[in-house]
């Protein structure tokens, strides 16, 4: 029976995960407890080592759990072999991470395109995507450009693009604005929160930045690897 039936996304049972630094146990999340709905716009905040990232990672499957179980889209992770995981994660998950994470002999448009070569994505199909995608996010006349080629803010454009264009259950982003500057980061987001409304794709940003907070529906504080407060906005 799947646990995220009635609109819900993702969900977490007692979840923990302990590291081991030198033989030393670190218990980096502690029995977390939370479920995600579809479209949500959700920050998981809190200061760093809270298990902010820990966290994202244990739902991605990119981390196992210590204990606990992860359900997403409708499959507990556990249940999953590595195979199943990886392709699971390519065609549910969209990831924009804080160093972009492009690949440097792509163009934007290569870059985009590459997780639906993946899927095996129609060439036509591929095309319309990836020209939507980059007029939504103003980059369109970017598309032969290589990474090294574009300002830090564009690269983050593009990142999004990626990965959104395959059309995932999911995006996660761990802190995605922390290496732009105020402007961008502000208007980066607010493009975010507007294709979260047109699409209804679900983004689950891990911050400690005040602009993404500001703009979340609800925010879920860690502190060590704890929940302290779950706060829903209209």
């Amino acid at each position: 029976m799947s646990e995220t039936g009635n609109g819900n996304l993702i969900v977490t049972k007692a979840v923990t995960k302990t590291y081991h630094d030198n033989g030393v146990p670190v218990e980096a999340v502690r029995g977390i407890d939370l479920t995600i709905a579809k479209g949500e716009f959700t920050a998981i905040v809190g200061p760093s080592g809270s298990g902010k990232t820990t966290f994202l990672n244990v739902i991605s499957g990119l981390d196992s759990v210590t204990s606990g179980e992860v359900w997403l889209a409708g499959r507990k992770l556990s249940d999953m072999s590595g195979r199943e995981l990886s392709d699971f994660r390519r065609d549910h998950i969209g990831f924009i991470f804080q160093a972009y994470n492009l690949i440097p002999v792509l163009t934007v448009e290569e870059n985009v395109e590459y997780i639906m070569l993946l899927q095996e994505v129609p060439k036509d199909e591929r095309h319309r995507r990836i020209n939507e995608i980059l007029k939504e996010l103003g980059i369109d006349k970017y598309t032969n450009r290589l990474p090294t080629k574009l300002s830090g803010g564009q690269q983050q454009r593009v990142a999004v693009a990626r990965a959104m264009v395959s059309r995932p259950s999911l995006i996660l982003a761990d802190e995605p604005t922390a290496n732009l500057d105020s402007k961008t980061g502000a208007e980066l987001l607010d493009m975010m929160r507007d294709l979260n409304e047109k699409s209804g794709m679900t983004f689950l940003f891990s911050t400690h930045d005040q602009k993404i907070m500001e703009r979340a529906r609800r925010l879920v504080t860690l502190e060590d690897g704890v929940i302290q407060s779950d706060e829903r906005r209209e």
